[in-house]
């Protein structure tokens, strides 16, 4: 099967001695002395690319690197961007990658696929986002993804470069956070404890202890816990039983261990299923890391209900544990680093919310310097 295109080559469906037919693109390449001459490139077999209308789409991401004049005048589909940025740029992290291919998947290339990128201008995208029933953040994300994708096209000078077009559009409230995480107090979180069986029990505990998030605590391994020295180092992160680096470079970082903490831990290894890893949390059925969801859904959410605290979930300890740190006393600085947040701003900002208890009590001390005559008179 051939089909002739002169200006984008065409395709071909080629069949083999051994195994399925492959899609072929071929097309002419222009060389320095004027000339020109074949090229293939092989896009995959039947069972991979299904239909004509695929291949054509899988070629174009090569077509965008093989037609330089073309793609200068952003002339090329923002699917074929798309497809690009997926073979060439997308982040390694398993955790940002699937996000990104969801919103891909899911929101952009439904929209944008056939469209060239000359023509995704910012009005057009303001109006598709604005009509979409997603939450702000959502669309947040949406934008920041496209506005990553045109910084990719300017690279690849597959558009002029100039401002990034998707700086003019506008998410009102992406940045905000519009429901107030749940700090439990210590009573409930000693209820939670009560209504969790293991090892779901000592996760939990390790969570509130340190402040570390769900992948981190489902990544240990025995040789991270330091029990001489009484410290445990965090070095990766388990995704939907990937294991993969941690969020960011300052989530990499030793923490103490406090030495009951530690003696919790030692009696949880007495009884932990091996593991040829080394895990500190593995599943009995399989030996490997669990899944985050699973028991977050079927243990943490209807302990949660069961207490009328709503749906709380493996971050509400990560939350408790930075609003603990404000009820002890405990310095901006050092909370920073306990959480292993890059900015002190986040710190401050996202997991800000003190408990009742210590915004009273350090309240109550300023009212006291400040009105310290006015209950001397009243006295």
């Amino acid at each position: 099967m051939r089909r002739n295109t002169y200006q984008f080559g065409w395709i071909e469906k080629q069949k083999r001695s051994e195994g399925p037919s492959v899609w072929v693109w071929r097309f002419r390449q222009k060389q320095v002395d004027g000339g020109c001459k074949k090229v293939a490139v092989l896009l995959g077999t039947v069972q991979e690319i299904k239909t004509e209308g695929d291949a054509w789409r899988k070629a174009e991401s090569h077509r965008i690197q093989a037609d330089s004049e073309r793609a200068a005048d952003g002339q090329v589909s923002f699917g074929a961007l798309c497809n690009r940025y997926i073979a060439d740029a997308l982040p390694l992290r398993h955790s940002t990658r699937k996000s990104y291919l969801t919103i891909l998947n899911k929101h952009v290339m439904p929209k944008w696929e056939n469209v060239s990128v000359s023509q995704v201008r910012p009005m057009y995208v303001q109006e598709w986002l604005n009509n979409m029933t997603l939450t702000a953040t959502t669309k947040g994300k949406i934008k920041a993804l496209m506005h990553r994708l045109f910084e990719r096209a300017m690279f690849w000078e597959l558009i002029r470069t100039e401002r990034n077009p998707m700086g003019l559009v506008e998410i009102p409230g992406s940045s905000r956070r519009w429901k107030r995480p749940i700090i439990l107090t210590v009573d409930q979180y000693f209820t939670i404890l009560q209504l969790l069986t293991e090892p779901y029990r000592t996760m939990v505990v390790v969570a509130q202890c340190l402040g570390l998030r769900v992948s981190e605590i489902l990544a240990l391994q025995w040789p991270d816990i330091n029990f001489t020295e009484l410290t445990m180092r965090v070095t990766r992160a388990v995704v939907d039983g990937v294991v993969d680096e941690v969020k960011t470079e300052y989530s990499e970082d030793d923490l103490p261990l406090d030495p009951d903490l530690g003696t919790v831990l030692l009696n949880w290894k007495r009884k932990c299923p091996q593991s040829e890893e080394g895990w500190v949390f593995p599943s009995p059925v399989t030996g490997r890391c669990y899944h985050a969801s699973p028991i977050q859904q079927d243990y943490i959410r209807p302990a949660g209900r069961k207490l009328a605290l709503g749906d709380i979930g493996w971050h509400t300890f990560r939350h408790t544990y930075r609003s603990w740190l404000d009820l002890v006393g405990t310095s901006i600085g050092v909370q920073q680093k306990l959480m292993r947040h890059a900015q002190i701003a986040t710190t401050m900002n996202v997991y800000g919310n003190a408990m009742m208890e210590s915004k009273r009590e350090a309240n109550s001390k300023v009212v006291q310097m400040a009105l310290r005559q006015e209950v001397k008179k009243a006295r």
